[in-house]
């Protein structure tokens, strides 16, 4: 692994919770082909606490694995994603398995590269559904944190407003079903309005 990925000489900000025993963890993918890349991340962000809950870290070192991890773990809350792996563009095949492949338009994808020439950002940004792109050159554990605990806070969101849309399909289905029992002509006219 190249120095150029360490982070800057920095003092940790302890970011703590009293309770983060009681909710399930934030399930964060990593997917990186240098362990050493894993384990800074990790201790980069261990200590992180979001809304009561810590992190879990899941790790892959390819396509292949990672694929493997994501079907495995489809509540996935966040992915890091190294760009170029055993091919200079397998981060974005992972990208490109999540969101059309899989479908899954939840989870939070972060690409981090060590080559930004193999994937100019501007490309990357507009070709593929990415909501952050660093440079690992550029990347401090302060910046890494800020960009988690944002990707974080918008798959919270994301969550929350999916739930809320399930509830209200099951009230409105409910509802129909309701009508269909009283009102079998109205409840057709429903219908025919969808």
């Amino acid at each position: 692994m190249s120095n150029d990925f360490l982070f800057a000489n920095e003092q940790p900000e302890p970011v703590k919770d009293d309770d983060n025993s009681s909710q399930e963890k934030w399930k964060v993918l990593i997917v990186d082909d240098e362990k050493e890349v894993h384990a800074v991340t990790r201790l980069a962000l261990m200590d992180v606490v979001f809304e009561g809950a810590g992190l879990e870290f899941i790790s892959a070192h390819s396509l292949a694995e990672a694929r493997e991890k994501i079907d495995a773990h489809p509540d996935l809350a966040l992915a890091l994603l190294d760009v170029v792996m055993e091919t200079d563009d397998a981060g974005l095949q992972v990208a490109n398995y999540i969101r059309n492949e899989c479908g899954n338009r939840q989870i939070r994808i972060i690409l981090r590269t060590g080559q930004p020439g193999q994937a100019p950002e501007r490309a990357v940004v507009m070709n593929y559904d990415i909501n952050d792109y660093k440079a690992k050159t550029e990347l401090t554990s302060q910046k890494l944190f800020t960009s988690v605990m944002s990707a974080l806070r918008s798959y919270r969101d994301i969550m929350y407003v999916e739930a809320q849309r399930a509830a209200l399909e099951v009230r409105l289905n409910s509802i129909q079903e309701m009508l269909e029992a009283r009102f079998p002509s109205a409840a057709l006219a429903v219908k025919e309005l969808k």
